[in-house]
């Protein structure tokens, strides 16, 4: 199995937001933050040296497996790139309230926090959330 290469580490997240350049992107992504926060009950904590993730879960695949966050946001260039593990699939109704947004398989893409229904996008991280606690247990 390959090691992957983005892990858990003890930088600083305050630090790491507050260096986001453009200010709109630092205050929406604080504002994010205080929503995964209370989502999870857990402190933040920096993988690799542009994610923002909550809590940890261990998991096994094809490859092997690994640890992971539960949920997590990057700043990106192009957008804020929230990571909902769960997928959207399986929430098409808060998926049409969101607002303007873009998706991956995991990953919610969005330019600026004013383009979503934010109480569809912290129901979406309460849900993804809830999804980790039943598949993979309350963290400890």
């Amino acid at each position: 199995m390959a090691e992957l290469k983005t892990k858990q580490n003890n930088a600083s997240v305050k630090e790491f937001i507050d260096s986001i350049e453009d200010g709109q992107k630092r205050k929406d992504c604080k504002e994010i933050a205080k929503m995964m926060r209370k989502a999870t009950g857990k402190t933040p904590k920096m993988w690799g040296d542009s994610m923002v993730g909550y809590d940890k879960y261990d998991y096994t695949n094809r490859s092997g497996g690994g640890t992971w966050f539960r949920t997590g946001f990057s700043p990106r260039k192009q957008a804020i790139t929230l990571y909902v593990m769960d997928g959207f699939e399986k929430r098409p109704k808060l998926m049409k309230k969101l607002g303007k947004h873009k998706t991956g398989k995991s990953c919610l893409y969005i330019k600026r926090l004013e383009d979503v229904d934010k109480e569809v996008l912290n129901e979406l991280i309460v849900e993804s959330v809830k999804h980790f606690e039943k598949k993979y247990g309350k963290s400890k």
